[in-house]
């Protein structure tokens, strides 16, 4: 039997090394009969892992090396959150320490394991959240700020499963559990494995949030999908507008678009290779309507990716405001008059959401706000529709559209 810490271990020693999650798990070999529950172990580990820091905290004088960390860390989450046997756990943790060529650490890690206590919940509310949702302290007092007591609800909302779009064939899937959303032929799942029929095109993943916002644009001749990759949201407006056209800053993530489109046949898409924040003379009052899902925080998908809280840092929201605004200014020159103009982001926070929409209403003169309707549960805000985690259906997603009446 493999030692089951030592996959998470490789997948994850990769993702505290600046990696992304999901990109460290599709590199990484794995045992493929154990892959379900390691994945869980990885996700876990990364959702708990402030609560996790602070276990290790209360129980050392010293601060362990990274690798040592990285294996008390995996255990303490198959001890405390999938009541695993202790001397599994703790036998596996030795003996991957060994097999680590730290065998000088071995005495510890097994000392800890048997005699670890759990520390008292911090008694002020910011800390108190922060260590029961094992959220970043910056994060919570900005939420607490903005929404007061739901902070915790947004923060420790799960997951509500995998989001899976169908183009056809969808009730030979629905068997098995499932929610059903607002949309048609968009289901989410508790489980759900990839077959031959994704190939084919018969389906596709896709989140909730991302599916709403794609409901909210108004069919149209020419679209501009402003910050398009994976290509999502391009393949699903392409069925409702005439001629999408799909920009990415990046070279190989606009080849995913065109992979994407491939696949699932959407033929009247045309991948563009630039930067959303330069203007291109060629686009310019040439599109009946343009999305920015601009570049943010994430801070709306956490409980999807979780790896946000380690590399998202509170500095970086400034730097991403002025790369959101400079997005809508720039691409807002595109919009035909009479066109729309719209804006989202997988955020949660105000100053990427409203504030950034009110700066743009500000500077740029020439639209009208008009704040599109949605069967997603959704707050509404002054500026847009904020969907929160805890009523919807997990997505934490922002959306607002412009009419553009002048010059």
């Amino acid at each position: 039997m493999t030692n089951p810490l030592c996959d998470p271990y490789l997948i994850l020693s990769k993702v505290y090394g600046g990696k992304f999650l999901k990109q460290a798990i599709s590199e990484t070999p794995i045992e493929f009969i154990n892959k379900p529950r390691t994945v869980k172990i990885c996700y876990g580990v990364l959702e708990k892992d402030i609560y996790l820091n602070a276990v290790i905290s209360a129980n050392t004088q010293k601060p362990p090396k990274s690798a040592v960390r990285l294996i008390l860390k995996i255990a303490l989450y198959m001890l405390e959150f999938m009541s695993k046997h202790d001397y599994m756990v703790v036998d596996s943790a030795v003996e991957l320490t060994k097999k680590l060529g730290k065998d000088g650490a071995s005495g510890f890690v097994n000392a800890f394991l048997r005699s670890y206590t759990l520390p008292p919940e911090p008694e002020k509310t910011d800390e108190k959240i922060s260590f029961e949702c094992s959220a970043p302290l910056w994060l919570v007092k900005r939420l607490r700020r903005s929404y007061k007591g739901e902070a915790a609800e947004i923060l420790s909302a799960p997951s509500k499963g995998i989001c899976v779009r169908f183009e056809k064939n969808a009730e030979s899937y629905l068997d098995r559990e499932h929610i059903d959303t607002p949309f048609e032929n968009v289901y989410i799942f508790k489980n759900f494995t990839r077959d031959n029929a994704f190939d084919n095109g018969d389906y596709t993943f896709q989140s909730v949030g991302s599916v709403a916002i794609c409901n909210a644009v108004a069919s149209c001749g020419k679209l501009l999908d402003a910050c398009a990759a994976p290509g999502g949201k391009s393949v699903l407006l392409s069925k409702k507008c005439k001629e999408v056209t799909a920009n990415e800053l990046h070279a190989h993530r606009a080849e995913l678009i065109k992979s994407y489109a491939k696949r699932m046949s959407a033929h009247n898409i045309t991948v563009a290779n630039n930067d959303a924040t330069i203007f291109n003379p060629e686009y310019e009052n040439a599109f009946d309507a343009v999305l920015c899902d601009v570049p943010c925080s994430g801070t709306g998908v956490i409980n999807e990716n979780p790896d946000i809280k380690l590399f998202r840092k509170e500095e970086d929201i400034a730097s991403l405001n002025e790369t959101q605004l400079a997005i809508i200014k720039n691409c807002s020159r595109y919009v035909k008059e009479g066109g729309r103009l719209y804006y989202s982001t997988c955020s949660v926070l105000p100053e990427e959401n409203d504030s950034i929409v009110y700066k743009f209403l500000s500077e740029c003169k020439g639209f009208t706000l008009e704040i599109p309707e949605s069967p997603l549960a959704h707050r509404k805000t002054k500026f847009g529709l904020q969907y929160l985690p805890h009523i919807s259906l997990g997505a934490g997603f922002f959306l607002t559209s412009f009419v553009r009446n002048g010059k």
